[in-house]
């Protein structure tokens, strides 16, 4: 039996904004390091929409419908 693919997987950092564009604000991080940057942009008391999502390996660099900020 082959073993298991133990790469960590890589998450990414998005915000909404008021008017409801997508933007990419990080990729290539770790859970960990994705949690605290969305925490930390959301310390900052803006009324945007932070989140993580899971990273594909095999998609595309920026996800679809995103702007660069």
């Amino acid at each position: 039996m082959g073993q298991p693919d133990r790469t960590p997987a890589t998450h990414r950092v998005m915000r909404q904004d008021d008017n409801g564009n997508r933007f990419l604000l990080a990729r290539g991080l770790t859970r960990p390091a994705a949690e605290a940057l969305a925490a930390e942009y959301e310390s900052r008391g803006h009324k945007q929409l932070y989140w993580i999502e899971a990273e594909d390996p095999d998609g595309p660099a920026q996800p679809e419908g995103t702007r660069a900020p």
